[in-house]
């Protein structure tokens, strides 16, 4: 899984007052939790779009002061009218450990259903899974290729080397939906 880089500095005051005004000199409050202390800490709001604007997981490398925290991104909080990041919870991760994180799917090959005159849809645009950060992949790769008109692809039909879904089993993946100008088509040949 790709990493990313992104500095930060520790914070010592607490509290909605002095969030205030990390926000107004361009800061996000952030906090890293788990395997260890809680720290809470600010970046720069310029340097979180690589990591919150893009359909991408990334592991990020966070320096604070020196020190060096591995995290992926827990929750994100957005200001409700600006649209803007208020607030990051990382969790710590370590080879040790299994992390919970959602990956995004990209489906390879041509479906026969598509060839039909059908549409592909994709339905779940990332999967939440389990595992070791070494076993972790950019993206789950998931082939469409047998994939007939009218067919889905479910959570249950898809397994991954050293993941554990924890996405529900009866989640659909993709279908493939015939079009209206392919029912046309079948409704004027049965005429």
């Amino acid at each position: 899984m790709q990493t990313i880089e992104l500095n930060g500095s520790v914070r010592t005051n607490f509290g909605k007052k002095e969030a205030k005004n990390e926000r107004k000199e361009g800061k996000v409050p952030c906090v890293i939790y788990g395997n260890g202390d809680t720290v809470h800490f600010s970046v720069n709001e310029a340097d979180l779009r690589k990591i919150i604007f893009t359909p991408n997981s990334y592991i990020i490398n966070i320096n604070l002061d020196g020190k060096t925290e591995t995290a992926v991104v827990r929750e994100v909080q957005f200001h409700p009218v600006k649209d803007s990041v208020i607030h990051i919870d990382f969790y710590r991760v370590n080879n040790e450990h299994p992390v919970a994180i959602d990956i995004p799917v990209r489906l390879t090959g041509v479906s026969e259903g598509v060839r039909q005159g059908g549409k592909m849809m994709l339905s779940k645009r990332k999967l939440k899974v389990s595992g070791l950060l070494d076993k972790l992949t950019d993206t789950l790769d998931i082939d469409v290729t047998d994939l007939q008109l009218g067919k889905s692809i479910f959570v249950s039909d898809v397994k991954f080397d050293g993941l554990t879904i924890l996405t529900p089993a009866t989640t659909a993946i993709c279908a493939v939906k015939m079009t209206r100008a392919a029912r046309g088509a079948a409704a004027a040949a049965e005429k």
